[in-house]
């Protein structure tokens, strides 16, 4: 099934200086002095796009003008393209800020075409912009009833009814025509689909007949679809000066968006990230502050990102207001495929686990949230490290070195902090009550390169039928032997 879905920024230009988290305190944005974009307080005052700069200043005095930047309302244009790479590989750029998905094969992967609509809707929203979004069996059309905000047509003969009602004046090879089809009473496109085909070639030219084809289905439409670049580098021009790291959130977000359809488009897994705080240019510019997020599984969604950023700016203080963003992936890895397993992980998945790990990480800082690494030594206090999660460690490399026969041995669930000496009752290890011994010793000589260790180790049970590990120090001198206490068994 062929659907694409069309996502027309009618506002682009206004948004591009006045984004939808600001103040809207009346914005006009010309373009060789006439009306292009205006805000909704300038709505209400009573202009209107089309006038000239003096007209608007009569007639609402108090709003502020912008000229038109080409430059970033393309950049926009690309950043919003690139977020909504993450629902589709196939996405065009067509004429008058509008988009367009060819979503048929992604319908099933984000549950059905309802569901998907309402998340690029809400993408589009979460990078600052509104649109105005449809759907339809043909990209030409779909294309149409995004421009007059007609809503969705998912079947073909939905399509044509619905093409039927649209003024003649959306297709631009009509435009220059618009005075000649008014007189002859063509006002509506289905008027002009059924107007003879020769002479209405002969009056307006073959694109015009081209694109009613395109969207009624009747001929293949060829587009030049949109390449992610080779690498991710994102920035955001702030609108006022932050001092409050916490206040980034927004911006940031709107980096993670991209990068999120960059990491799709790509199939990739990010497993570092960079986001770089620009203060202040000029002679007292300085060095841009770094918040360097380390992740332990790689992902490609922005929510957990989000998050982590989140806890980072909370406790991030800033030298010097921010006047700018940018988003760097330095290190990325081919994307994992789901896990084949039939049953659930019972208690969540290993990456819900991990990204708790990598969350209270970033909230009370990487040296606090340890994890436990085993070392190749036979000496029980020493067979086990703590290290910062953040740190990579690979299990399988470590039990390789450990000693072949260390997982036959006895070993107690519980290892004292620090061996406690034992009292000797007729000859007899004593821990609240005399403890008979109920194994044959295992003799452990290690650390001659540090701190020697030469001890008989053995289990024990007390009079309470509880479990313990013991030690006996072997001495070369005939006194009698030290018993220490190392740990109980559960």
């Amino acid at each position: 099934m062929r659907l694409w879905i069309a996502i027309h920024l009618p506002r682009l230009p206004l948004e591009v200086f006045r984004p939808c988290w600001s103040a809207d305190d009346g914005t006009v944005v010309l373009e060789q002095e006439r009306v292009v974009a205006l805000s909704d307080a300038a709505h209400a005052a009573g202009v209107r796009t089309g006038l000239r700069r003096g007209g608007a200043i009569m007639l609402a005095p108090q709003v502020q003008f912008q000229q038109r930047a080409p430059e970033l309302e393309a950049e926009a244009l690309q950043a919003v393209a690139l977020a909504l790479l993450q629902y589709t590989p196939q996405l065009a750029q067509a004429e008058e800020a509008t988009l367009l998905l060819d979503v048929g094969a992604s319908l099933r992967l984000f549950g059905g075409i309802r569901t998907l609509c309402r998340k690029v809707r809400h993408s589009v929203r979460a990078l600052g912009f509104t649109g105005w979004l449809s759907c339809a069996p043909t990209a030409r059309g779909a294309w149409l009833l995004a421009c007059s905000n007609a809503g969705r047509a998912v079947k073909l003969h939905a399509l044509e009814r619905k093409l039927a009602s649209l003024p003649v004046g959306l297709l631009p090879p009509a435009r220059a025509h618009l005075s000649w089809l008014e007189g002859i009473g063509c006002m509506t496109l289905g008027q002009l689909y059924r107007l003879p085909r020769p002479g209405l070639q002969r009056r307006c030219g073959r694109p015009l007949l081209d694109m009613l084809d395109d969207a009624h289905g009747v001929r293949p439409e060829l587009h030049q679809w949109l390449q992610a670049p080779t690498s991710f580098h994102a920035k955001l021009e702030l609108f006022d000066r932050v001092e409050n790291a916490e206040a980034l959130l927004f911006g940031a977000h709107r980096l993670l968006l991209q990068l999120t359809g960059w990491l799709s488009a790509h199939q990739l897994a990010v497993e570092r990230i960079r986001l770089l705080l620009e203060h202040e240019r000029g002679r007292s510019a300085g060095p841009p502050t770094v918040i360097e997020v380390v992740l332990a599984e790689p992902t490609w969604k922005d929510t957990h990102l989000v998050r982590l950023l989140k806890e980072r700016l909370a406790k991030q203080e800033l030298d010097a207001p921010v006047i700018g963003l940018r988003l760097e992936a330095p290190q990325v890895q081919p994307m994992a495929p789901l896990s084949d397993s039939l049953f659930p992980e019972p208690g969540g998945s290993k990456e819900d686990w991990q990204r708790l790990l990598e969350l209270l990480a970033a909230r009370l800082g990487p040296d606090n949230v340890l994890q436990a690494v085993p070392s190749a030594d036979y000496r029980p206090e020493q067979a086990n490290t703590w290290l910062s999660i953040q740190k990579k460690v690979r299990p399988a490399a470590a039990r390789a070195q450990l000693p072949p026969d260390i997982g036959s041995l006895p070993r107690p669930a519980w290892l004292l902090a620090k061996p406690i000496p034992l009292l000797l009752r007729d000859h007899r290890p004593y821990y609240g009550s005399p403890l008979r011994l109920r194994s044959t010793g295992e003799r452990i000589e290690a650390g001659w390169w540090g701190e020697m260790q030469t001890r008989d180790y053995f289990m024990a049970q007390g009079a309470d039928h509880a479990h313990y590990w013991l030690f006996k120090e072997r001495s070369a001198s005939d006194k009698e032997p030290r018993w220490y206490l190392q740990g109980l068994f559960g």
